[in-house]
């Protein structure tokens, strides 16, 4: 390697690694990283520490005037002074300073290349190096010489705390975004999904600028048409899950752009759930946790390093991170034409919504705004079983701009490339937890094959008279009982209640996004 340093972002350090391959990285964190392991599937095994789940309470963004205007502040980005955010990133820095030795990944962000920026990780973990080197596009030998400058740098101190009595603390964690220096400082959390879902934050504020639209989903694409569809959701819905499909080409299992030309992932890597994870329930998923990729917060037994993936003793937030050509069914580059399907994935949880809804331009934007579904245990701190909640068009953590922003460029899209847009229901039937059972993986593969391949745009459908979804009444693989959610329900009266009150809350969180009110109850 040659030699390498960063003193344009005054940091002395001189035993630099950049881009180093993750044989190195191994090395690097079994050497200097304590409790860091190999599995017998040849991933790395690694420990986020007392975070194991992102921490949306600490987000920042600095309020400046030149952006101020374009942010929505509140219950997502909360406000940090220039001051506040200067201090922060000293301290980074000076943590950072004091290491013998740092990691530096240089990459890119969006695999189209009109529109890709270069993001500059810096850290002190291995691991952290290897997760980013996984889950940002990697670049050629000659695009490496080639780099130059960054457009983002991203300073992870994660293992140092944020000082609290700085302005504006209210921990020990911090994660602090500057729009105007394009830099992101990370204090007091070791959960590397923070740095993945600070680039998401970043492209969330740049791209709806430039009229492109940015979005919490999964993308496939047909092998044989071309044809494109999206599946909109937050972490535990099922973008993953549903997007391993070897019938269709992965675009990526998390975060994408729709432009004038089409989609485009933004990262290079997936980013998978592990808890309860099955080489018969996910093969590909589970094929994709070889050498390269890095498991997170897993438990594992001495003797032969193999992974108990139903064990949650960690955290239920268990993850394994791995490069996108480690799916069979990957396309490279990662792009595709425009969508003819979008689906909103929600976690009912409490089991009155149906399986699947055909919806309408008003009820799409509607629905989309509001963006319910249901925190999945382990995902954030704090969180340790289903609980409803509303994120604004399936990605409110990570949102800049405010939520209408984002519809309206849907909204446009959908329209002009004549798109259908579904609700499909991956929660609860029969009742909440503890009453119905989750929906079954199985039956919601058939419903969205059945979207893919055209079947359910000519399926007959019936008028909810609670919620005024048009519910597919019929759909291959499917039983038309659980079809009918009412009808899944042993107690009626009951079904009818609480359908009541979720349509309820369905208007009042719409009115008190459109009316700026502070939304307590939204995810984030």
């Amino acid at each position: 390697m040659t030699t390498f340093h960063l003193h344009a972002h005054g940091i002395t350090v001189e035993e630099i690694l950049r881009n180093p391959p993750p044989s190195v990285l191994y090395e690097e964190a079994i050497r200097h990283e304590p409790g860091t392991t190999i599995a017998d599937s040849g991933a790395l095994i690694a420990y986020s520490g007392d975070k194991t789940g992102r921490s949306p309470k600490d987000k920042r963004v600095v309020k400046h005037p030149l952006t101020a205007d374009d942010v929505w502040w509140g219950p997502v980005n909360f406000p940090l002074t220039e001051m506040g955010f200067n201090i922060n990133r000293e301290r980074a820095k000076d943590y950072l300073n004091l290491q013998p030795k740092l990691y530096v990944i240089d990459a890119f962000a969006g695999w189209a290349p009109k529109y890709r920026l270069k993001v500059r990780v810096i850290c002190s973990r291995p691991y952290h190096a290897l997760f980013m080197h996984n889950m940002l596009i990697r670049p050629t030998d000659q695009e490496l010489a080639e780099f130059g400058e960054p457009d983002f740098v991203i300073y992870n101190a994660g293992q140092f705390p944020a000082n609290r009595y700085t302005t504006g603390m209210t921990s020990k964690t911090s994660v602090d975004l500057s729009f105007e220096e394009r830099e992101l400082v990370i204090l007091g959390t070791e959960y590397a999904g923070e740095m993945k879902k600070g680039v998401f934050t970043i492209v969330n504020y740049l791209m709806p600028r430039d009229g492109v639209l940015s979005m919490h989903c999964s993308a496939t694409c047909n092998p044989q048409t071309g044809e494109s569809s999206v599946l909109f959701g937050l972490s535990g819905t099922g973008k993953t899950t549903l997007s391993a499909d070897p019938r269709r080409q992965l675009i990526g299992d998390d975060e994408h752009c729709w432009s004038d030309e089409g989609i485009f992932n933004i990262e290079g890597g997936c980013y998978a759930k592990a808890i309860y994870l099955s080489r018969e329930r996910e093969p590909e998923i589970f094929q994709a946790l070889r050498f390269g990729a890095v498991l997170e917060n897993v438990v594992y037994d001495d003797a032969h390093h193999h992974v108990d993936f139903n064990n949650s003793t960690v955290t239920q937030n268990t993850r394994g991170a791995y490069p996108i050509e480690f799916m069979p069914n990957a396309k490279l580059p990662c792009v595709a034409g425009h969508p003819t399907e979008v689906i909103f994935l929600t976690c009912d949880a409490f089991g009155v919504l149906p399986p699947v809804s055909k919806l309408t331009p008003e009820q799409a934007k509607f629905h989309f705004i509001n963006g319910y579904t249901a925190k999945v245990a382990g995902t954030e701190q704090g969180v340790n079983e289903p609980t409803a909640t509303f994120s604004p068009c399936f990605g409110g953590p990570f949102l800049v701009w405010h939520p209408n922003k984002y519809a309206e460029l849907l909204a446009e899209k959908v329209q002009q490339h004549n798109a259908q847009v579904w609700l499909v229901n991956t929660g609860w039937t029969g009742g909440p937890p503890g009453i119905g059972q989750r929906m079954k993986l199985v039956e919601t593969r058939a419903i969205v094959d059945a979207i893919h391949s055209g079947e359910l745009r000519r399926a007959p459908t019936e008028v909810d008279p609670i919620f005024g979804l048009h519910r597919v009444t019929e759909c291959p693989g499917v039983p038309a009982m659980v079809l009918n959610p009412r009808a899944a329900w042993a107690d009626k009266t009951a079904y009818d209640t609480s359908a009541r009150q979720l349509a309820a809350s369905f208007e009042q969180n719409h009115a008190a996004i459109q009316s700026g009110r502070d939304l307590g109850a939204m995810d984030g």
